[in-house]
Order: structure tokens, then sequence, then C-alpha cells
């Protein structure tokens, strides 16, 4: 089961918040970022909240999280399949979301304010949607995915490089995404949420200009 907080009032207090979530690489940063500057909207970054929230939360209601943080970097991005990275990481089982609301919550109600990342899972999401059409999810390609890692540095990037074999986690960690991805299509077509597709070939601005109309920006 995933940790929720009480949907009682929640979406006509969150009504100021657009939503953004989708797999890591599709996109999401720029263009919370970029929807932003020409909209006036404020952005919380529930990548940047990780940290705070991962220190923040009780081992008893968050086991995922607690074996995670008690692996070396092998036994996380190393030495398991990455099925098993994917049914076992924390964040994608609702680990700390309640967290994410209380932070909304804490946002001055009069601003309107794009939420993005990779945790805003479609199932924790939908109930607190006084408008559908306030969400979105970008599902990113497997070129779109390995072009960003790339950028970012590849097998050199982060805590990829802090492993033994680079090479692997980070075969890994793409195999892991493109099966959250596959299950972020499959969760938002039963839901009746609305998921975009972004690959290399999708321009920036008409991606963004699509985006926006898609979650009512532009009227």
């Amino acid at each position: 089961m995933h940790s929720r907080p009480d949907p009682a009032g929640l979406p006509r207090r969150l009504s100021h918040v657009y939503w953004i979530g989708g797999s890591s690489g599709s996109g999401k940063s720029t263009a919370a970022r970029r929807l932003a500057a020409r909209y006036g909207l404020g952005v919380y970054d529930t990548d940047a909240a990780m940290p705070d929230h991962a220190r923040r939360l009780p081992a008893d209601t968050a086991p995922r999280l607690s074996r995670f943080a008690a692996m070396d970097m092998d036994d996380r991005w190393v030495n398991r399949t990455p099925h098993e990275m994917l049914q076992t990481f924390h964040w994608y089982h609702g680990e700390g979301f309640e967290q994410i609301i209380a932070d909304l919550l804490r946002l001055p109600a009069d601003r309107p304010v794009v939420a993005e990342g990779f945790r805003l899972l479609p199932e924790l999401v939908k109930p607190l949607l006084a408008d559908q059409h306030r969400a979105v999810w970008l599902l990113g390609s497997p070129s779109l995915r390995k072009a960003v890692f790339d950028a970012r540095g590849g097998t050199g990037w982060g805590f990829i490089a802090k492993t033994s074999d680079p090479r692997r986690a980070l075969d890994n960690l793409l195999q892991r995404d493109a099966m959250f991805t596959d299950r972020l299509a499959r969760q938002t077509t039963e839901l009746g949420l609305t998921a975009l597709a972004t690959t290399t070939d999708s321009s920036e601005e008409d991606f963004v200009r699509q985006i926006a109309a898609t979650l009512g920006l532009d009227r």
C-alpha cells in the first residue's frame, strides 16, 4: 500500500497546483521552469526535497527507504536486477508522498505553482485533483533518457561513478527507468489521466506549448 495523506478537502486546498510527473530524463524540470517563467508560476521540485524528506521519514513508515539506505552503492545499482530495483525503490511506492503534500500546503495558495518530479505517481495525485486537466505525465523514450544521462556525464555522473562497475550500474538504471515508464503509461491510461510521450525528436518549444495547452495554462 502507498502512504498517502487524508484526502478530505485537499483538492480544494491544492487547486492552485499544476502537476508534472513522469520518468527520469523526460523533460519535467525543463518544462516546469519554462512554464513558470512564461506564466508566472512558482516551482516545487520534488527531487530537491528528497534528501530532507528521507532524513525526516521514520523507519517504521518507510521500510523500503530504510533498506535502501543500509545498502552500499554496488548493492543499490550493480548487484540487483533492474526488476528488483523497480519493485523495491521506495519513492516508486509512495514513501514520503505525504511530505510532498505538506510542503505544497505550506506554500502561498494565492500563487499558482507547478509541482514536478517522478515521485508524483498517478494513483497518488489523482485523488488530489479538483480538475484532472491540471496534471500530466511525461513518458521519456529510451533514446531520450540515454541522451539525458550522457549529457549529465554518463558513467562518470553522480552516484553511478561511485559504484565498482559504472557501465553496468547505468545500464541497470536505464532498464529500471524504462520499466517505470511503461508502468506510468499503463497507470495513466487506467486512471483516465493524461500522458505525453517525449523523444529526442521533440522540439522543446513545441513540447512546452503542448504541455501548457494540456494543463490549460494557455486559456
